[in-house]
């Protein structure tokens, strides 16, 4: 290699660096860091009446489980509809059981039908159609709620000018690797979207804990755009709708949902895949936040290693790197505190550098499959 260049690319490898560190800091204490300093409001609400909608495809169990829980909330007018989407196991008897017990359930049904696009997006719209109450709260038949107060601390963000509540959706904590890796991909995730909320550009909710105005859903034609995905049902809606002024966030501890994560890595790849196939459907502002961040963030860890292999500035290297660390580490720690989550901290540096570059195969991939689909 020619030495002469070596001045040059000394000097682009630090601009990188440099460029790259100043930008992870703005995402880290401009976006993420919102969480850790933003205080609910404490103000007594009135409480309006509220239609909880559950999409069911062969939830047999999960409804036992977890649906007792939804329908015992502390809370003076609601009403529970579960759409049953063309179950073929008892799901329809359990309802029925259900049903004889807790009056404010209610129930509609979709049947087997070739002929017919189906999926959740369509199971949703037959729920919010049926819905009696103009602010509908959403969750999935495999999630479980946080107490008797969930529906309440929703609701305490149900104001005259918002159109819309994100909340938090974890995973239940178990043992292994591949439940650090998704739980900790789920909190990353919340600390991007609710800090952007909060920053006044909302991009996305999870449809485990996502409440809007029935409204605003029917006004913008529900799914309409991107009915044809079959993600999309939360964060792709919510791009499209989803202003700072009329958004909120609720964090409370008594808000959150539980869900069961993948039991193996497979079926998380492909249902991160899922995911991931709604980004490029996103508003070109959103795509460039998030994109900005992504990048960053791998250049500066690239440019962190190929200054340290070249032996160059390794101090100065050394300490910006570390005050990178630093400030992950506290937002990261204090934002686990408020999401009232565990045990995530010391895998986060690793999981910080590799899972962008998974992301990326996974979102490559995909670009791959929609080409050779639309070749052929």
């Amino acid at each position: 290699m020619n030495m002469a260049i070596y001045p040059v690319a000394f000097q682009v490898m630090i601009a990188v660096f440099g460029g790259s560190f100043i930008l992870q800091m703005i995402y880290w204490w401009m976006v993420h860091a919102r969480l850790v300093f933003y205080k609910p409001g404490r103000s007594a609400i009135k409480r309006s009446p509220v239609s909880v909608v559950i999409c069911a495809k062969n939830e047999e169990e999960n409804l036992k489980a977890n649906l007792p829980s939804v329908l015992e909330q502390d809370y003076p007018a609601y009403e529970v509809i579960v759409v049953n989407d063309a179950s073929s196991d008892k799901s329809g008897d359990v309802l029925r059981d259900l049903q004889q017990k807790y009056p404010h359930l209610r129930t509609s049904s979709i049947k087997e039908n070739m002929h017919i696009s189906r999926g959740k997006k369509l199971a949703l719209t037959v729920g919010l159609k049926a819905a009696k109450y103009d602010w509908v709260l959403l969750t999935d038949a495999d999630c479980s709620v946080a107490g008797n107060k969930w529906l309440c601390t929703m609701q305490r963000n149900f104001r005259k000018k918002a159109g819309i509540v994100l909340g938090y959706g974890a995973y239940r904590r178990e043992k292994g690797i591949l439940n650090l890796v998704i739980r900790y991909d789920a909190f990353f995730i919340a600390l991007q979207y609710l800090g952007f909320t909060l920053a006044g550009v909302p991009y996305m909710g999870v449809g485990r804990n996502l409440a809007y105005r029935k409204e605003l859903f029917f006004r913008n034609k529900g799914f309409a755009s991107h009915y044809e995905l079959t993600s999309g049902d939360d964060d792709l809606f919510i791009n499209e709708v989803a202003r700072g002024k009329s958004t909120r966030i609720e964090i409370r501890p008594e808000s959150h949902t539980l869900s069961n994560a993948e039991k193996t890595w497979k079926g998380w790849y492909y249902q991160k895949k899922r995911h991931l196939s709604t980004g490029p459907r996103y508003r070109p502002a959103s795509k460039l936040l998030l994109g900005t961040e992504i990048l960053s963030r791998l250049l500066f860890y690239l440019s962190f290693i190929s200054l340290l292999a070249f032996n160059f500035l390794v101090p100065l290297v050394l300490g910006i790197f570390l005050v990178r660390m630093l400030s992950t580490t506290v937002i990261i720690k204090l934002a686990m505190t408020r999401l009232n989550e565990k045990y995530l901290l010391l895998i986060s540096p690793l999981l910080d550098f590799a899972l962008p570059w998974v992301h990326i195969w996974m979102a490559f991939s995909n670009y791959v499959a929609l080409k050779r689909a639309r070749w052929k």
